[in-house]
């Protein structure tokens, strides 16, 4: 007789969980441990080489050391590893912060972090990888497509943008402007020159994980063309999604031209009627995004769109050099930033 019919299935599957979680323990323990190290041994060696001012002795130091290391503990502690961990213990100078990032986010992962321009860029990579889970190869696509240009909160005034992301670290809590993006990527679409706006849907329906993943995670696909009656004329929104982190409905209206004022008032219908009907015990007010393929960023401006919680964003179909994409977020972020500096005014 077989063996393991005389075991309990759930006394089988429980060992097996407890072995599982074990060894993810063990295996989150080392990174741990191997992240604190290689954080100290960068501070330690940039410490040398502030504390000595002779002209090239840092390049000095950092050979003879890693030679030293390469005999001892291997090749892990190359000049050009070393270099990493300077620079590491320099744009994350807390120690605490760090720890708390190693429990998901692999040296691979910081290596790709720790040369972007700016702290709050760098805040947002690491922070959303914590949250979100991203594996190394998904973190560094997300920065080869701009996320955090193309993401609200890189709008936001700095203080408040670190705020946000102070409180996603120290509470967990998401806020919309993370999550929301004022362009999305979609050229795994596929779509020809001329298409309508049927032709979009069915597509992004077609991709639906490809769709997905560009929107974040957290996004869970409710329903398309959901039908809403009201005063007895069938009205549909093209699609609807839930987030499990917000705890809201999202509302998706898709525009084949530019943006146009009277979008507004539409997609306030559609959230209305799901605040009345739809939403649940505990879960917070919908949000809509209108897709166009084209913003009229002063209208939206205008049109006051945060307040009734409705975002507007640009959808790229074709794929483009990531040269003109920067140059295109560039002048997007700049005029955005004009109108915020204008209103507080």
């Amino acid at each position: 007789m077989d063996r393991d019919l005389l075991v309990n299935k759930d006394l089988l599957h429980e060992l097996k969980k407890i072995i599982s979680d074990g060894k993810n323990q063990v295996a989150q323990a080392i990174n741990v441990g191997l992240t604190a190290t290689y954080w100290n041994i960068g501070k330690r060696i940039n410490q040398e080489i502030l504390n000595n001012k002779r002209a090239g002795y840092g390049k000095e130091i950092i050979t003879s050391v890693s030679q030293v290391l390469i005999n001892e503990y291997g090749n892990g502690f190359s000049d050009k590893n070393l270099r990493h961990m300077i620079k590491f213990s320099e744009v994350f100078p807390n120690l605490q912060i760090v720890l708390t990032l190693s429990r998901q986010l692999s040296w691979s992962h910081f290596t790709s972090i720790i040369y972007l321009k700016t702290e709050l860029e760098r805040d947002f990579y690491a922070e959303m990888c914590r949250v979100e889970k991203w594996s190394v190869r998904r973190l560094r696509k997300k920065i080869d497509s701009m996320l955090f240009e193309r993401t609200t909160i890189s709008k936001k005034p700095e203080e408040l943008a670190k705020l946000e992301l102070s409180e996603l670290r120290e509470e967990d809590k998401m806020s919309p402007d993370l999550i929301f993006k004022d362009q999305y990527v979609l050229d795994f679409l596929d779509l020809k020159d001329t298409y309508a706006e049927r032709d979009l849907e069915k597509a992004i329906l077609k991709e639906i994980e490809n769709f997905l993943v560009e929107l974040g995670i957290g996004f869970t696909f409710v329903a398309r063309q959901k039908r809403m009656v009201i005063d007895n004329i069938d009205h549909y929104l093209d699609l609807l999604f839930y987030h499990r982190k917000l705890k809201r409905l999202v509302a998706i209206d898709l525009k084949i031209g530019k943006f146009k004022a009277m979008y507004k008032g539409q997609m306030e219908l559609y959230l209305r009627y799901l605040e009345k009907y739809d939403i649940e015990e505990g879960e917070d007010k919908p949000i809509g995004l209108i897709l166009c393929a084209e913003g009229n960023q002063e209208q939206v401006e205008l049109l006051q769109l945060d307040k009734a919680n409705i975002k507007v964003a640009e959808y790229i179909t074709k794929q483009i050099p990531k040269e003109l994409l920067a140059k295109k977020l560039h002048q997007f972020t700049e005029k955005a930033k004009l109108l915020i500096e204008n209103r507080s005014k």
